[in-house]
């Protein structure tokens, strides 16, 4: 018998895995894995009981409840201005991971180049390279971690198929401006790309900054799939449910995939969200405020320490640079965090393929309760 060939030789578990079992271990603060430490609105939660109560818990359609797909389009039009087809164009998918896994999947043929920038979510890569691609990795220059568009117009050549995005950007909290949009936008018409934009925090987003998707864009309107994801705005990573909006032709591919995937999500969920978005689009509305004054208030404690944080637009993450404190590597730093200080952070190289040498940078989660943040800080100020 062969021994078994993996598809993902280099591929082993997630640092957000073995940090978050790192801090279970020692009893740390977990600032590392990106969820809340508090609960979803009690009128969704209330919703998701009484729709289990009333026997809604057998299989959805496949693209996902009309009422709940209806309710993303009025939502997106509502914000972007943009007139969608909730039958043809929007698909509910069991969280955010599964509509840009179903995305790549669906669109990356063998041989084919995508384009995505480091430091990049970890599902990018593998999902790319088990779909026959070859993941085409470009480095964003702190502090600002936005694309040089001129370098991304070197990169492509005649196998380049397709470019990757994020944003607002885990891990790094940059927001596209409208310029960004343009430079995309020109390359993918230019060079016939059709483009994936990761959008899950797309509510998340603070100061002058406001998201802009690329279903705003003409030139990206039918080239683009923008997924994003209800456990990011509703507090609620493990219902596991998010959605992709993308034009008919596009949304009918990825649904051929997504349907021997897992063929439909959560139907219960799907239930309560659809009154969600109803009955109080307040949430989604001030999002960014709630998140903001979060922020700000852990931001302003990571000055009391020796950690100095990195500009955030948007996400519920935030970089702090740690070379005032120690020179190791920030995995190394990291684990140190946890053991001997209580508090654990996802060190920022294994977001990239060839990380920066010089590389003195860790992820903190921020969206976390008050006193959560204050504890961490204070442990923080030991270093």
């Amino acid at each position: 018998m062969n021994p078994l060939a993996s598809k993902l030789p280099s591929v082993g578990t997630t640092i957000f895995t073995i940090m978050s079992r790192l801090a279970q271990e020692h009893g740390a603060i977990n600032l590392g894995q990106g969820f809340p430490d508090f609960d979803p609105p009690s009128f969704l939660r209330e919703a998701l009981a009484r729709h289990v109560e009333a026997g809604r818990n057998q299989y959805a359609p496949m693209a996902g409840l009309p009422r709940l797909r209806e309710a993303i389009a009025q939502m997106i039009a509502e914000r972007d201005g943009i007139a969608l087809d909730p039958e043809s164009e929007i698909t509910v998918t069991s969280g955010g991971s599964e509509a840009l896994a179903d995305a790549i999947l669906a669109l990356v043929h063998r041989g084919d180049r995508v384009i995505l920038f480091d430091p990049a979510y970890d599902l990018y890569d593998p999902m790319i390279r088990l779909a026959g691609g070859e993941p085409v990795h470009i480095p964003l220059e702190a502090p600002r971690f936005l694309p040089d568009w001129e370098r991304v117009a070197e990169e492509i050549d005649g196998r380049t198929r397709g470019i990757l995005i994020n944003t607002p950007h885990n891990p790094c909290g940059s927001v596209f401006g409208a310029k960004d949009l343009e430079a995309l936008a020109a390359l993918a018409e230019r060079h016939g790309l059709w483009v994936i934009s990761d959008e899950v925090y797309e509510h998340i987003v603070f100061d002058a900054h406001r998201h802009r998707s690329v279903l705003s864009h003409p030139l990206l309107r039918d080239r683009s799939v923008a997924v994003s994801s209800f456990g990011k705005t509703y507090h609620c990573t493990g219902w596991k449910l998010g959605y992709a909006v993308a034009a008919a032709p596009l949304s009918a591919e990825l649904r051929k995939v997504h349907q021997y995937n897992t063929f439909c999500s959560f139907t219960p969920a799907q239930e309560a969200v659809a009154d969600m978005l109803t009955a109080h689009p307040e949430h989604h509305r001030e999002l960014g405020g709630f998140y903001q004054r979060l922020r700000d208030r852990f931001v302003a404690l990571l000055r009391t320490t020796r950690l100095e944080p990195l500009p955030v637009a948007g996400s519920y993450f935030v970089l702090a640079d740690y070379s005032a404190v120690a020179e190791e590597e920030d995995r190394r730093f990291c684990e140190q965090l946890v053991r001997e200080h209580g508090v654990a952070a996802v060190p920022l190289s294994p977001f990239y393929q060839d990380p920066p040498p010089e590389l003195r940078l860790i992820r903190l989660c921020f969206a976390k309760n008050p006193e959560t943040l204050m504890a961490a800080a204070e442990r923080l100020a030991t270093l």
